[in-house]
């Protein structure tokens, strides 16, 4: 066997070699093979006087079919499951899943997709004014005491589900941590609101205002009295 190849020219061997691995790449590139991948959900027409409330899958994940070469081309990352939400009304909505209105390259195919359809639920958009309520932890340093807190703006306009933004009284900050102060802070604070859905109806920043002052002196004892003279005879 040794002897055979001794006889082929070196040039012959490499050309050998050229063929070889390009047979193998071609066979590679029309091989057919299986991906599976989630693409989001997304609602497109929804009417702004309604919130989704509870939707039953974010993701579509998919099964597909091609060659390796194929699905090289597929941008998975750019792709969405887009819902038509037009004339949506208040309550639940089922919508059948249509996968092949997700754009996919030539020699690509869907071989399954799970779920195959997807529950909404709707509700009417509601809109609040609420006043803002600062939550501080910790206590300033010894000699000193929390005389306030101000809350800037004091009062913010809610969005969201009705239901919830009807029966919201008043929304908290982030704890404040006024440990170790010893003077006044101004500070920043996000918003703490329970629920997903609800919201701040704009991006307002919210500032808290922490009022320090040192501890009142005890006032100075008073000097005792002095005992009266006695009066002759």
């Amino acid at each position: 066997m040794a002897s055979r190849f001794q006889n082929l020219r070196p040039g012959l061997l490499l050309l050998a070699l050229a063929i070889s691995v390009f047979i193998w790449a071609v066979a590679q590139g029309t091989s057919s093979v299986q991906q599976s991948f989630d693409v989001e959900v997304e609602l497109v027409g929804l009417d702004e006087t309604l919130v989704v409330t509870e939707q039953s899958a974010d993701s579509i994940n998919l099964r597909v079919r091609g060659s390796r070469a194929a699905l090289r081309n597929l941008a998975v990352d750019q792709l969405k499951y887009r819902v038509d939400a037009r004339g949506g009304k208040p309550g639940v909505a089922v919508y059948e899943v249509d996968v092949e209105s997700i754009p996919h390259p030539t020699g690509t195919s869907f071989v399954g997709y799970s779920p195959t359809r997807l529950q909404l639920r709707f509700e009417k958009r509601g809109r609040k004014n609420v006043p803002v309520r600062a939550e501080t932890e910790g206590s300033p340093a010894p000699g000193y005491h929390l005389v306030g807190v101000v809350v800037e703006p004091d009062k913010i306009w809610l969005e969201g589900a009705r239901s919830q933004v009807m029966k919201t009284k008043e929304v908290e900050t982030e704890k404040i941590d006024i440990a170790g102060l010893t003077a006044d802070a101004q500070l920043d604070a996000r918003l703490v609101i329970s629920g997903s859905t609800i919201w701040p109806a704009d991006a307002t920043p919210i500032r808290v205002l922490v009022r320090i002052e040192p501890d009142p002196k005890p006032a100075p004892a008073a000097p005792a009295a002095r005992p009266g003279r006695r009066g002759g005879a």
